[in-house]
């Protein structure tokens, strides 16, 4: 397994980490997995041997059965195993069951310590951005949180740049605790994060965490032009995430995965997975599974290395295009760009 920096934080974290979406399989979570103890004490014991040391659940996930769940396989590991949880999603339906207030925060960080039977939590996501609480409230509460020794580190998930900044902006004003880590939806299909979450990434430290990095699936091969929806799939249980804009490009992009794989005697995820790797800020890709040769086939990934071919291909079949001010920026900036700045623009000019 390979181990990569979280941003600008002193935390080492392996390339891959453990997605918990599938454990407790309760309300719709139940499309697409509905793991219990044994079946997730295998897959957990499958990553740790393999390297993982890091394991991403919520506190909304099947209602909190999946921190039940990973809190009771995990139990008595020690302190390599690294936890990561979220907060803002309805809990309930009281006026304050569900953003980031302190006082949604504090009460929901603490259920989550309970779920998961320990004392704090590795890294403490907002899931979703909460344009009603004052963002001087949440990173105050986060602050809190931190030196009371409830969570580690912090961080902000499916957020727009602007989000991302005015909450660093907030933080380093008032001498507080500031965002190490975004965890964003990123693939070869979505590449949107390319404008601004990647270059911001850069430029402020983040280390990216990636969710869903195989696109709910669609990337793996198992999906083709022909028959759109596998059986067993989660889309054949009614499942619509992400969501596709154009099934032509899609399709396109998984007949060259799947050429490249074969030129590799590897899978199709497996490099779509290695080229996220690549990617700029990435420290580390959440890879769930229901079959133990799913997790098996996503480790091989890491040690996947693509060539410059291979890079141009595929950077030919799902490059983006170039929005305003970013073609203009191109067009008369690029002499003075800054690393920031590449992480969009280099593939463009490569290309």
């Amino acid at each position: 397994m390979e181990y990569r920096t979280l941003g600008r934080s002193g935390l080492r974290v392996s390339a891959l980490t453990m997605g918990t979406f599938t454990f407790g399989g309760k309300g719709p979570f139940g499309m697409v997995g509905a793991q219990g103890v044994p079946e997730a004490r295998r897959f957990v014991d499958l990553c740790l041997d393999a390297g993982v040391n890091l394991f991403d659940t919520a506190n909304m996930y099947s209602s909190g059965l999946s921190e039940e769940i990973l809190g009771e396989v995990l139990q008595g590991r020690g302190p390599e195993a690294l936890i990561t949880s979220k907060v803002r999603m309805p809990v309930g339906r009281g006026p304050n069951d569900e953003g980031v207030s302190r006082h949604h925060l504090i009460r929901e960080c603490e259920n989550s310590l309970r779920r998961l039977r320990r004392d704090h939590i590795d890294i403490y996501f907002l899931h979703e951005w909460d344009g009603l609480t004052p963002v001087e409230e949440k990173m105050q509460a986060l602050d809190r949180l931190i030196q009371d020794g409830k969570i580690r580190y912090i961080g902000c998930s499916n957020y727009s740049g602007w989000q991302v900044m005015k909450s660093l902006a907030v933080a380093d004003r008032a001498h507080r605790e500031r965002f190490v880590t975004q965890q964003i939806h990123y693939t070869l299909e979505a590449r949107e994060a390319e404008y601004e979450l990647l270059p911001l990434s850069v430029d402020q430290g983040l280390g990216v965490m990636v969710w869903s990095p195989l696109a709910a699936g669609l990337l793996t091969g198992k999906h083709r032009r022909a028959a759109p929806v596998a059986a067993g799939s989660r889309q054949a249980h009614g499942w619509t995430e992400p969501p596709i804009r154009d099934s032509e490009r899609l399709w396109d992009i998984v007949e060259v995965l799947i050429d490249i794989a074969s030129a590799h005697s590897a899978s199709p995820a497996q490099v779509a997975l290695a080229w996220l790797l690549g990617r700029p800020a990435i420290s580390t890709l959440v890879v769930g599974g229901r079959t133990e040769a799913q997790f098996k086939d996503n480790f091989g990934a890491v040690s996947l290395r693509l060539a410059t071919e291979d890079l141009a291909r595929l950077n030919a079949v799902s490059l983006p295009p170039l929005i305003y001010p970013y073609w203009h920026q191109q067009n008369f900036a690029s002499a003075r760009f800054s690393p920031a700045d590449w992480a969009l623009h280099r593939d463009h000019i490569a290309g």
